[in-house]
Parts: C-alpha cells; sequence; structure tokens
C-alpha cells in the first residue's frame, strides 16, 4: 500500500491505487488524478533522527571510524519539505551536499521497544535527502547548524508499507547523472535495530522519521540543480535547488 498527503481541501490522505489518488476528505472518499495533485511530505513528523556513519564505504569516504553504537543526530520538523519543493542554499554555506536515504515512519508511539518488536512500530518506508551544508559541519564540529536549515529534510513521495527493507537498491542522481548507488544490505545497524536502539533513548510518535544513512558519493548541490532519489520498491524523491 501507498499512502500520501496531497494539497486538496484539508490536506487530506490518500491511498495510490493505479494512477488515481483515494483520499479521505472530511465528507467522504474522494478520488484524484495522480498527476493533478500536489504530493506533500507524505508524513508530518515531530522529529526527524537521523543516523550517522552507517554504511561502511560512506565512512571511508568521510575518513572516520566504523561505530560501535548508532551515531545519531537530529533534524527538526521546519526543515521538511515534500516532493518537486525546492532546496534552498542558506547565504552562510558555501558548499551543501545531498545524502540520499531510506527513511522508517513509525506507526504507533515506542518506547524501549525490544529488537524482536521493532517492525511492530513501523508504519512504512519513504525516501530522505539528508540534505547537509558541509562546510558548516566541518567548522562546527558537532551538526547542528549544517543539518537544520529549513528546506534541509526532502521526504516523500509516499509511505510504502508492504516492504522488507534489508536489501533495497538506492540510488541518487545528480541533473541525471548517478552519484550514489548501493543497497541497503551495505547498512552496518539495519532497521530493527534501529528502531529499538532510538527508542530507549527518546519516544518515537506516530508520524516521527528514522533516516537509516547515506552510502558513499555525497557531493555538493548549486542552483539550479535537480536531485532525484530512487529506492527499490518506493519510487523516486525529486527535488530543485535554488
Amino acid at each position: 500500500m501507498r499512502l500520501v498527503r496531497i494539497d486538496k481541501a484539508l490536506n487530506e490522505y490518500g491511498i495510490i491505487e493505479g494512477d488515481k489518488v483515494i483520499a479521505l476528505g472530511s465528507e467522504g472518499f474522494y478520488s484524484y488524478n495522480l498527476e493533478e495533485v500536489k504530493l506533500l511530505p507524505p508524513c508530518l513528523p515531530t522529529k526527524a533522527i537521523c543516523v550517522g556513519l552507517n554504511y561502511r564505504d560512506h565512512i571511508e569516504e568521510m575518513g572516520d571510524k566504523e561505530p560501535e553504537e548508532p551515531t545519531l543526530f537530529i533534524k527538526p520538523s521546519t526543515a521538511v519539505i515534500g516532493p518537486d519543493d525546492f532546496i534552498v542554499i542558506p547565504k552562510m554555506s558555501e558548499r551543501v551536499d545531498y545524502e540520499g536515504e531510506l527513511a522508517v515512519v513509525i506507526g504507533k508511539r515506542a518506547k524501549n521497544v525490544s529488537l524482536k518488536d521493532a517492525l511492530d512500530y513501523v508504519l512504512g518506508y519513504t525516501i530522505a535527502n539528508d540534505v547537509t551544508a558541509r562546510d558548516l559541519q566541518a567548522k562546527d564540529g558537532q551538526w547542528t547548524r549544517a543539518k537544520s536549515f529549513d528546506t534541509f529534510l526532502p521526504i516523500g513521495p509516499w509511505i510504502v508499507t508492504d516492504l522488507d527493507p534489508s536489501s533495497l537498491d538506492i540510488t541518487t542522481y545528480v541533473n541525471g547523472e548517478v552519484k550514489q548507488k548501493s543497497n541497503t544490505r551495505h547498512l552496518i545497524f539495519g532497521v530493527p535495530r534501529l528502531v529499538s536502539f532510538i527508542s530507549h533513548i527518546m519516544t518515537l510518535n506516530p508520524g516521527d522519521v528514522i533516516l537509516t544513512g547515506t552510502p558513499s558519493g555525497v557531493g555538493p548541490l548549486k542552483h539550479g540543480d535537480t536531485v532525484t532519489i530512487e529506492i527499490e520498491g518506493i519510487g523516486k524523491l525529486t527535488n530543485r535547488v535554488k
């Protein structure tokens, strides 16, 4: 099942069936052609919990050591944008990078969840771009400023509920050229471990997202670029840069 939010009336939630969106409005069900609706971010997270250094090739690329436990940081809800929205390069940064990632969407309140039960708390999966001001990340030492600018968290285009996240191809394109290409089987910490681990630190609310990390090949974006992230079984998330 593919779940969406669309810009119709009161930002309705819907289910995609073929080339139609079946939306639930305040007075019943409505059907729209997919091509005639604007897709919004498919969920409204109270927070995005992100995992750094979770692909070995990216660790080598960044010159870091493999972590013993997941390395976490948070992006604010104000960074979230949807498909086809603009990523805005902030004036205070001279190097803004793309980072294509699989995102886990939480379906129910999760606290102190066991590894065995972790996937029971997952609603589904979507695509995310962990946009990063790389120069500010290096300058600050910690990552909050570099990760938190408005528009620095594109997610979408929808949530896929019936998906095994353990072996999915992930590819990032900039202006049609392949920049990242990997598979989620190369994750150091898989989805169940991440959900369980994070839930022992903070409560995960319905709609919160976990970004699982990015593979090697991260690189800069510039004004006028188009970045597309494709994940097997989900689809494509495209955003332009200004």
